[in-house]
Formats: structure tokens, C-alpha cells, sequence
């Protein structure tokens, strides 16, 4: 290759232009560079990409940050940003400490509403981190990590263990008032026995109102195609909470009801009380 050098004469020469080989002009070689030039804020940008599999990307991040931050050192005028998905989690993280809490505080004032007592509210309020139990369960089980989807997953657990905790809760309070208007709430056993005759003898009901909720879910854990993977994380929260809080329900919530309720009675009714009850 060659370049033509400009003639030395001021009009035009009828001799012919000198030819100077770019070699004598510089070098050329092969050196590795970026694809393309690339600037953000008026200000010069090189990306990396990283794939993150097996692992949440919030969980990545922070220990891709310690080891970035010990290993690298950032020449003056330059900075490093974490963005892409991450930038989008951090995001929503920053709603859902607003959400949540908000939720569960609805929650809790409905139930409130509903029980028209603070003591009732607080034991059907037990039944979400119990249900937490049994979403983080299923979730391993099925090596699902955080996203959004799980937390919408979570949020409506939290409303479906409420309704589930008050139902167990009413058929309850039902056997107790019932037994307290025949005058036949005289001590210890005799609560145990309106709590079995609540807990136990009406747990048909409950069981359909849990398995209708674990029926209308399945499907979706078995569903393929657009979308399925999105739905599959809000379910999985959903299906092991509701087995983890009915558990809860059916052993728990009795236990608690007969420690609330029997601490005025006494272990046994004296025999004086039961003497004059039979002549009356």
C-alpha cells in the first residue's frame, strides 16, 4: 500500500505524484479491543456480562461485591455499578418493606374487626410464620431461590392462613359458648371437651376448605409453556404454607385455646358445686 505525497509546485506539475509507503508512516498490528464504544451520561462505559445459575442473584451479588471490592483496584476517575436484574431486586425489595408490612397490619386490623378482641387476632396472626415453615420447605425441595413472584406467593399465603386460622378458630368458640349457655362449663375437662367436640368433630369442614385451596394449586405445579416457571413460584409459597399452617390449626391453635380459656376454671369441679347442681 502507498500514499501520494502532494506536489511540491504551486500549480499544477506535469510531473507525476510521489508515491510514500505506509510503512514508513507507522505500524500496524493485531491487538485485542472493545466490540464497540459504548457511553453513559456522557461518560465512557465497558460492560460485563454474568449469567447466574443455581443461585439467587441477590446472594451472587454480595459476594461477588467482597471479592470485586478486595481483588480490584479502580484506577482514578472510574467506579463500578451492579445493574441489570440486580438493580431491579434491589427495587423491589425497597417496596416489599413497605408492602409486607402493610399487608399483615390489613391483615391484622380485619381479624381484629372480625373477633372484635386482641387475643383471638394474635393466635391467628401465629399462623404465619408457621406457614413461613412450610413454603421455605417446599421451595428447597423444589430448588427455588427468592424472586418477586415467591413474595406475591408469600403475601397471599398470609391471607389464605388467616381465613383457614378463623374458621378454626370460630368452630371453637362456638362449642365453648355452647357449652358455657348449658351451664355445663364447670372446669378443665370440660373444656377439653368442647375443644375436642370444636376441633375434632368439625374437621370435615376444614379439610375442605384446605384441600380446595391445595387442588386449585396442584395444576399450576404441573403446568409447561409461557409463563409457567412465574406461576409455579407463586404456587409453591402457597401449597407448602397451607399444609404447614392447617398442621399448625389442628394442633396447635387447641392447645392455645385451653391455656387462654382455662386459666379462671379450676382443674376439677368441687364435688359441693357438683351436689347442688344435681339437686337443682
Amino acid at each position: 500500500m502507498a500514499a501520494a505525497a502532494p506536489s511540491s509546485a504551486g500549480g499544477m506539475g506535469s510531473s507525476p505524484a510521489a508515491q510514500i509507503p505506509l510503512g514508513q508512516l507507522g505500524q500496524f498490528k493485531a491487538a485485542m479491543g472493545p466490540p464497540m464504544i459504548k457511553s453513559e451520561g456522557g461518560l465512557l462505559t465497558g460492560w460485563v456480562y454474568v449469567d447466574v445459575t443455581g443461585r439467587d442473584i441477590g446472594g451472587y451479588v454480595m459476594n461477588a461485591k467482597v471479592k470485586v471490592a478486595r481483588e480490584l483496584k479502580l484506577k482514578p476517575g472510574t467506579y463500578l455499578k451492579w445493574t441489570g436484574q440486580y438493580e431491579f431486586l434491589e427495587r423491589i425489595q425497597a417496596r416489599m418493606k413497605i408492602v409486607v408490612p402493610l399487608t399483615l397490619l390489613l391483615i391484622f386490623v380485619i381479624l381484629y374487626l372480625n373477633f372484635q378482641g386482641l387475643t383471638q387476632a394474635l393466635i391467628v396472626m401465629l399462623s404465619v410464620p408457621f406457614a413461613a415453615i412450610g413454603s421455605i420447605w417446599l421451595m428447597y425441595a423444589m430448588g427455588f431461590n427468592t424472586s418477586m413472584a415467591v413474595w406475591v406467593g408469600m403475601i397471599a399465603l398470609a391471607g389464605l392462613d388467616a381465613e383457614t386460622g378463623t374458621i378454626m378458630l370460630l368452630y371453637l368458640n362456638i362449642a365453648y359458648r355452647e357449652r358455657v349457655a348449658r351451664g355445663e362449663l364447670r372446669d378443665r375437662r370440660d373444656l377439653m371437651e368442647a375443644i375436642v367436640e370444636g376441633a375434632a368433630h368439625r374437621i370435615r369442614p376444614k379439610h375442605m376448605t384446605v384441600l380446595a385451596i391445595l387442588f386449585g394449586l396442584l395444576p399450576i405445579m404441573w403446568g409447561h409453556g409461557t409463563g409457567a416457571d412465574v406461576m409455579k413460584r407463586i404456587a409453591a409459597p402457597m401449597l407448602g404454607g397451607v399444609v404447614s399452617s392447617f398442621v399448625l390449626e389442628l394442633l396447635v391453635y387447641p392447645a392455645i385455646f385451653a391455656w387462654w380459656k382455662g386459666r379462671t376454671l379450676p382443674e376439677v369441679a368441687s364435688t359441693a358445686n357438683l351436689g347442688e347442681e344435681a339437686l337443682s
